[in-house]
């Protein structure tokens, strides 16, 4: 999964507070247990000591240290055994003075013999969620709540297929297009009148592949071009560093999601950016999904020849057409 790295420092960050937490909260109970038991005080000063004592008799006296180093482990044994029934007898749990981890299987470090928990696994999708811009709208819109009824089962003009049928054949592609995502490389241009559930289907791709811990960044055209702009042009260094993290995720993200191309502002430095980015991440076999309203026709007329040649080339063109859903909705309001 592609995190942006200020991102990944966050929940890193995120492990570290956890682990001071444990150990703060730990401190705190044994203040606690020491103001109400000054015998286990005591024991706690007596193994908190044991390691010196331990170091110091193998440096004196090495030839005896394993021997020492048994006595020591019985001594030990039987104080925390003493520690626990007083605990016990005074209504406390045997291990209410045990570091409690939030995460038991990796003690929140993240890790496991330096690969990740499941803990951070999760950590690393939610922050996909976050990062991908369309958290909340996810709720919604995904493939569990596609509403075919929406389009038309009648013959549509200079189409083979009738527009419900149409979807039906999209809604397929996208669903096995998420499907067999980590196992073949696709990218998809949708384009059509508007309405018709390009962005929804985005947004349904979107879902699926985040909840399997796929990183997924989502961007309306406008947005894209006006981070490289920023990019490009800002004089403000506060946050460069975070504008940097999010041009990396452009061109690094497992999928990357461009709606409404062609509703951007038209200029020579915007096709070299968008030629730089669906050229590069075709090259680094990067999934991408562009959604627009413009006919192929109109996409022709409005990018370079060498863009063309790409959306063309390299995407799978699906054509969305029908009656414009929003319209629909509003007037069942």
């Amino acid at each position: 999964m592609s995190i942006p790295q200020n991102i990944y420092k966050q929940i890193l960050t995120k492990y570290a507070r956890k682990r001071q937490d444990a150990i703060t909260d730990l401190e705190n109970r044994k203040l606690e247990v020491h103001s109400a038991l000054s015998r286990i005080k005591e024991i706690d000063a007596f193994l908190f000591n044991m390691g010196l004592r331990i170091s110091r008799a193998i440096i004196e006296n090495p030839a005896s240290s394993a021997k020492l180093l048994l006595e020591i482990q019985k001594e030990t044994h039987t104080l925390e055994s003493e520690k626990k029934q007083l605990l016990k007898e005074h209504g406390y749990h045997k291990d209410y003075l045990t570091i409690k981890h939030a995460c038991k299987k990796c003690s929140d470090t993240g890790f496991i013999d330096n690969k990740p928990c499941t803990c951070f696994e999760q950590e690393l999708v939610q922050a996909a969620y976050t990062s991908s811009n369309i958290k909340e709208i996810l709720d919604q819109e995904n493939f569990d709540n596609f509403d075919f009824s929406y389009y038309s089962d009648e013959r549509y003009p200079n189409q083979k297929l009738n527009p419900q049928e149409n979807i039906k054949r999209i809604y397929q592609i996208s669903h096995d297009f998420s499907h067999d995502f980590d196992k073949q490389f696709i990218n998809l241009l949708f384009y059509g009148t508007p309405g018709t559930g390009k962005t929804y289907l985005c947004n349904c791709i979107a879902k699926d592949l985040l909840d399997k811990g796929i990183s997924v960044l989502y961007l309306p055209a406008f947005e894209l071009f006006k981070l490289f702009e920023d990019d490009r042009f800002s004089k403000n260094k506060e946050d460069a560093e975070e504008r940097t993290s999010y041009i990396d995720s452009v061109f690094n993200v497992d999928l990357l999601i461009i709606d409404d191309l062609g509703t951007e502002w038209h200029t020579t430095l915007s096709s070299a950016e968008l030629f730089n980015c669906i050229n590069t991440r075709f090259l680094n076999r990067k999934s991408t999904v562009i959604s627009t309203n413009l006919t192929i026709e109109n996409l022709q007329k409005a990018y370079s020849d060498r863009i063309f040649s790409r959306l063309l080339g390299n995407y799978k063109p699906l054509e969305f057409y029908g009656r414009d859903i929003r319209q629909i909705k509003k007037r069942k309001r």
